[in-house]
């Protein structure tokens, strides 16, 4: 009989304990698991019977899963049966309505903000600002939740609509129909040879949306393209390799997802020819451009294929998926990290720490790990997507950022002002306009402190434990007395700014949300540098082989 080695022996006494010991910790987590269970359905049952007050048992079990989620990232979520239709609205942008967003402005009323041009709103004639006052003879005045009820319904049925225009009541007879969001709301020239091509989200055909822009951009003379995705809070990750693909050839890596699970793991290429692979092209992005949005942005700046102008990115390189509960809930869960063809994440490191803003916090350089576009530039993970240009954000003067918050160019136009506008881009306000806004606002009360008053609080503060603050006092208090705030005074100092938000409101009610972008043309720093670099083709070159 042949002798077994004595190393063999030992592999085969280890290789039934392994099996045990895998099989023992796994016991031990469905034990831990189920015993928590346990314990929070018993918790769940001794407070519902003995707590002081009633309890909505939905209400505090949302409460307590939410809590419980929040230990997480923040893109794991459960939805209750009575938020799926939001969920779908938002997954797939169709929903069953009028076609305009509603809204509570001037001190709860409904307000129209925006119909979308061509949809039953806009076609009915409802504007930008009429107060909506009864459908289908309900009184919804001051009641939001009230008229969305209402505002949406069965296709093809018809909403007798009843609303305010300066005083004055008009009846809408307006179709409910079904909504479908583009992807693309806009795509025209900026420039003689540059064009635009503004996509908001990705939905279902956002790619077959950005290729039929392209062509038509083309047509009409583009030689240059910018894509803005700024705002663009992402979507089908299928989208983002579909858009790639306009740019980047058949065959090319575009994004690869690693999860827990090894179903989760893969790897996505693009599938057919290119549209075009030498079109100079820009991508605008900012703080809230996020998930594909950064897969697009990183595939073209990875491949050397554009430049990427505007701020750092959101820094969400995550993949959700939704799945089913029961009781006809969802959860939406995070089931992997996606990686550029660089092979960078850009997830940020830290899910809580961002800026006022949304955007990602100061990553220190020590937890950055470099990467190599196909030119060889070096770009970096964790935190976002970082621009070849990064432009500051322009910040508004505290007296126009007071009068937008109290939503007083909205309600001047309300009361005083019915202009025709008919070009979005070559409109100039009538001073007679301003003059009687300034006029306006005489009356009303804004509370807002200037950069000085903002910057004096400060040595206030700092000098306050100083032994020389008795002297310096009177000088603080005079200094306070000169700037205390006087609105009409600094109106006139921003009376440039002040201008062009009355412009663009006049604007909006025109053209709607083509002629507000078209408005922002003049004032966008990020398309400004766009424009600039796609101007000098040497420059363009230059920053995408990393010279």
């Amino acid at each position: 009989m042949k002798r077994i080695p004595s190393k063999v022996k030992w592999l085969l006494l280890i290789l039934p304990l392994c099996f045990l010991s895998f099989k023992t910790v796994q016991n031990d987590k469905y034990f831990e698991i189920l015993k928590n269970l346990d314990i929070f359905a018993t918790m769940f049952k001794e407070v519902n019977a003995n707590y002081v007050d009633d309890i909505n048992p939905n209400t505090f079990m949302e409460e307590g899963i939410d809590a419980m989620l929040s230990a997480l990232d923040p893109y794991t979520v459960y939805y209750p049966e009575d938020q799926i239709e939001d969920v779908r609205t938002e997954n797939t942008g169709q929903f069953g309505g009028i076609g305009a967003i509603i809204g509570e402005r001037e001190g709860g009323k409904v307000m129209v903000v925006m119909p979308n041009e061509g949809f039953a709103a806009d076609r009915a004639g409802l504007k930008r600002g009429d107060e909506i006052i009864s459908v289908q003879g309900q009184d919804v005045r001051n009641d939001y939740d009230k008229a969305s009820e209402y505002l949406r319904g069965q296709t093809d049925s018809k909403l007798q609509i009843k609303a305010l225009r300066k005083g004055a009541e008009l009846d809408f007879e307006v179709e409910l129909e079904k909504i479908v969001l583009p992807n693309v709301p806009y795509a025209g020239m900026v420039t003689d040879d540059v064009g635009l091509i503004k996509l908001t989200g990705f939905r279902n055909n956002a790619g077959k949306e950005v290729k039929s822009a392209l062509r038509s951009l083309k047509k009409e003379g583009a030689e240059k393209i910018i894509i803005d995705l700024r705002g663009n809070g992402g979507g089908l990750l299928n989208e983002a390799v579909n858009i790639a693909n306009i740019f980047i050839d058949r065959g090319e890596l575009v994004v690869t997802t690693k999860g827990k699970l090894k179903e989760m793991n893969a790897t996505y290429n693009t599938l057919n020819a290119s549209t075009d692979t030498e079109i100079p092209v820009a991508i605008l992005i900012n703080s809230r451009s996020a998930s594909a949005s950064e897969i697009v942005a990183g595939v073209m700046q990875d491949y050397d294929r554009g430049i990427v102008v505007g701020q750092r990115s959101f820094g969400k390189g995550l993949v959700q998926r939704t799945l089913p509960l029961s009781y006809n809930s969802q959860m939406k869960v995070t089931i992997a990290k996606y990686y550029t063809p660089s092979g960078r994440c850009i997830q940020a490191i830290d899910y809580s720490n961002r800026n006022p803003d949304g955007s990602v916090g100061k990553i220190a350089d020590s937890l950055k790990t470099a990467f190599k576009t196909l030119n060889g530039r070096s770009v970096f993970d964790g935190g976002g997507v970082d621009p070849d240009f990064n432009i500051p954000v322009k910040e508004l003067s505290p007296v126009t950022n007071a009068i937008m918050q109290s939503d007083l160019f909205f309600q001047f136009f309300n009361e005083t002002q019915d202009l025709i506008v008919q070009d979005a881009r070559n409109y100039e306000l009538p001073k007679a306009v301003y003059d009687e806004f300034v006029s306006w606002m005489s009356d009303k009360e804004l509370s807002y402190n200037n950069q000085l008053q903002l910057e004096l609080e400060a040595f206030k503060n700092s000098a306050a434990s100083s032994k020389e603050f008795k002297k310096l006092k009177q000088g603080i208090e005079t200094l306070e007395e000169v700037l205390t705030v006087n609105v009409k005074r600094d109106i006139e100092s921003n009376k440039e700014e002040i201008m062009y938000f009355l412009k663009e409101e006049a604007i909006m009610r025109a053209l709607m949300q083509n002629g507000q972008t078209e408005a922002s043309f003049e004032i966008d720093l990020d398309l400004t540098k766009a424009l600039e670099v796609l101007g000098n083709l040497n420059l363009y070159n230059q920053t995408l082989s990393g010279q």
